[in-house]
């Protein structure tokens, strides 16, 4: 994917309608320290369009990334974080829910996992909760340069078992520092693309 130009298009926070995209839409999920901007912004080929937040947990608002009116890369609000009232994380929960059950263009929900450590409780129940809503997660373990090369394929082995994730999903390591894994990603969502021409030819 030669990127020509993005934007950041729509932000949905909990009272918004969520908008009725005519392209197709790619979902990032992952926990508040993850690197979720960080990957979107190496995607994106952009330093800072996708906005790092300086206290996590703050960004509430689902956000649609416009990529050369091709695709939408949509960034959904960071979860897991302690600080957080209750009630903020169920309003975030029936936001993200009503998404998952609402967009009719999303083709696929990465979900990103710290390559470091073992996956959260909080991890768990996002792939579930994605599971149950009827896609199946592409993994990214993220901060790949944190770790030794030696330690990468234990490391992978620890999310597969940690998540129990079906046979067959797909774990990409990636690091926003390297770019490690970015065009990994973009050849997924190209053949997401491509797969969804044919379907309408």
């Amino acid at each position: 994917m030669i990127i020509k130009n993005v934007s950041l298009e729509t932000v949905c926070g909990i009272t918004s309608r969520l908008p009725e995209n005519e392209r197709l839409e790619i979902a990032f999920a992952g926990k508040s320290n993850v690197g979720k901007s960080s990957l979107i912004n190496a995607l994106m080929n952009r330093k800072s369009l996708a906005r790092t937040s300086a206290q996590p947990g703050k960004t509430q608002t689902i956000n649609f990334y416009n990529i050369n009116d091709d695709l939408y890369l949509v960034d959904l609000p960071g979860y897991g974080y302690a600080k957080v009232s209750q009630e903020s994380k169920e309003k975030w929960g029936k936001l993200v829910e009503r998404y998952l059950h609402g967009s009719r263009q999303l083709r696929a929900v990465f979900l990103l996992i710290d390559i470091r450590h073992e996956p959260s409780g909080n991890d768990r129940q996002m792939y579930e909760w994605i599971v149950h809503n009827g896609y199946d997660p592409i993994i990214i373990a993220t901060k790949l340069d944190k770790i030794n090369r030696s330690q990468v394929q234990k490391h992978l082995k620890m999310i597969r078992t940690g998540l129990a994730v079906k046979s067959g999903t797909v774990i990409l390591p990636f690091s926003a520092s390297t770019k490690q894994g970015r065009e990994e990603i973009w050849d997924l969502i190209d053949q997401l693309l491509s797969i969804n021409d044919m379907d309408h030819n």
